[in-house]
């Protein structure tokens, strides 16, 4: 009887229980039609900054560029690069693949396809022609790629509805950063002045395009010469501004100083541009006409715009990292930042928008510089070592100029002779090693197909795998001792300016910042990789990361 009672009891919690439950699942608030997602993600990528750009001229940065990422958003402040060699095309193809050279095949900017001996430029696609210039500027395409980037997972995860565009003064800052699904991609063109694009993705230039182009924007801030912000011996984290010994000089000037008459020296040659700060004003001048003339971020899906800023390149190539005229650059950079920002925030929204910055590589010191202030360093000179491995081969196996590149710091064979001469291409490839081991600067040079045996620091066997593509990749790989690098410009008193594409921290240490829609503000000093960049923007926007990605989630960065 007691236990009829306790089941009768029991029962009656139970239909109370069970009732409850069917009040709280039809009172309960329906779920998102959606997935939450920003309108738009602006992708900002620095050619050749150094990790410490942003904090060598932090003093002098305003609230609203640099300093807003970096107080608003959240920065990975040990973001390396994980091959070799560090170049603009191999870092623009990682960041936004999250894989290797080894896997996506973008070696270098130039590189040589082994099975032919034929040089290939990275973007180069002769299938197509220009749309909006008839220069041969224009046969450019993503078709050497040979994986997806997260512009392509995005356009996949949303049947194509979102709209992808890559912009930069460099073809393949533009065109690997947009990758195969692209809606567009444009680059500058110094012969007709225009931005451009490539029947790969249209046959016409939409009309923002063409309305952008008629302003012949690039000769009117060229006709503004190019003065310092502020006066240049307040410029205290550079060099004087008369280090020729450092420094090139623009053709017809007599000083490579501040201020440019770049409305005089310019004389027709638009490209200039590319060398002073205006190219990148003029590179978000143009992302700005594209957010307004395509509707980007007001669309019903996640857009994606993808930046590169090629001019700190270019003046970093000439000048140096100690120059005035870099340090010159990244100020006015940062101030073209807060107006993009304030601008998206006007357009999109502030909040409805993410965005992250990043660079392709950095940059060594000038080896004078270093020099001069006791720092051992060195320039080597590739082509002399060339020419005299060509030499050695021709007078041992008879056979002549079978090296026939040194891109990228590896020595390519052409294969196809040495396989006619019936001669050992192992001996060949010893007698060269042998050779660059006695070379001063070289610290180590490695048989590619042996490098698992090389006895070589792991970190090193590791980028050097990492790098490795056994159809576009050359057969030995050269290290470098800390800070030597290949010859760049030269003046009668030695090298000027600066290069990259060594493993070393000064060119694989690279700024890693994001800011606003579904990022946490904060800052990370464990170890992060320039292939983490596209997974985390994957997982932001809860899509399949690119197929060929070895990248990881930074998950302290997302909300």
């Amino acid at each position: 009887m007691k236990f009829k009672h306790l089941l009768l009891i029991s029962l009656s919690f139970a239909t109370v229980s069970v009732s409850a439950q069917k009040k709280k699942t039809t009172t309960a608030a329906p779920a998102s039609a959606s997935i939450p997602r920003p309108k738009l993600v602006v992708g900002l990528v620095v050619d050749q900054m150094r990790w410490d750009y942003l904090y060598r001229y932090y003093d002098r940065y305003q609230a609203g560029g640099f300093k807003r990422m970096l107080n608003e958003g959240f920065t990975c402040e040990n973001t390396n690069i994980e091959y070799i060699p560090t170049v603009t095309a191999a870092g623009h193809t990682c960041i936004y693949t999250g894989s290797i050279p080894a896997i996506h095949g973008i070696v270098g900017n130039d590189f040589i396809i082994q099975a032919t001996g034929k040089p290939i430029y990275c973007t180069d696609d002769s299938t197509v022609v220009a749309v909006g210039s008839t220069s041969k500027a224009g046969q450019m395409s993503p078709r050497n790629l040979l994986v997806t980037t997260v512009t392509d997972e995005l356009r996949l995860a949303t049947n194509f509805r979102s709209k992808v565009i890559g912009i930069a003064l460099k073809d393949r800052g533009g065109i690997l950063p947009a990758g195969h699904s692209a809606n567009a991609a444009y680059w500058f063109d110094d012969a007709s002045g225009n931005w451009i694009t490539s029947t790969y993705y249209m046959t016409d230039l939409p009309a923002w395009v063409k309305t952008f182009n008629g302003q012949k924007i690039a000769e009117k801030y060229l006709k503004q010469d190019w003065n310092p912000l502020y006066p240049v011996d307040t410029y205290i984290q550079s060099a004087p501004d008369n280090s020729d010994r450092y420094e090139g000089k623009f053709a017809g000037a007599a000083t490579p100083t501040l201020p440019v008459k770049t409305s005089e020296l310019y004389k027709g040659r638009i490209g200039m541009i590319r060398s002073t700060p205006f190219g990148n004003t003029m590179t978000l001048d143009l992302a700005k006409a594209a957010i307004e003339g395509e509707k980007l971020g007001k669309n019903t899906v996640t857009d994606f715009l993808a930046v590169s800023l090629s001019s700190t390149d270019y003046v970093g190539h000439q000048f140096g990292p100690n120059s005035v005229e870099v340090e010159d650059t990244y100020l006015r950079l940062d101030q073209d930042l807060a107006s993009f920002f304030n601008y998206l925030d006007a357009t999109v929204g502030k909040g409805n928008y993410s965005v992250f910055l990043s660079a392709d590589h950095g940059a060594a010191h000038n080896p004078n510089f270093l020099k001069d202030h006791n720092i051992p360093a060195g320039v080597w000179d590739d082509a002399k070592a060339a020419k005299e491995m060509n030499a050695m081969i021709s007078d041992k196996y008879k056979v002549n100029n079978l090296i026939i590149s040194m891109d990228n710091y590896q020595v390519n064979f052409n294969n196809a002779t040495i396989a006619k001469a019936g001669v050992s291409e192992d001996a060949i490839k010893q007698d060269c090693i042998e050779y660059l081991k006695k070379q001063a600067g070289v610290a180590y040079a490695v048989d590619l197909q042996k490098i698992q045996t090389a006895n070589i620091p792991n970190d090193l066997r590791s980028m050097i795998i990492n790098g490795y593509n056994a159809e576009h990749s050359g057969a030995i790989q050269i290290i470098l001792k800390p800070a030597w690098y290949t010859g760049h410009g030269t003046n009668d008193r030695g090298p000027t300016g600066t290069t990259h594409g060594t493993w070393n921290p000064y060119d694989s240490h690279i700024p890693l910042v994001f800011m606003g829609w579904g990022i946490k503000h904060g800052s990370l000093t464990r170890q992060t990789h320039m292939t983490d960049i596209s997974a985390t923007i994957a997982s932001l926007l809860h899509i399949q990361a690119p197929d060929g990605s070895v990248g990881k989630t930074i998950s302290e960065v997302l909300k």
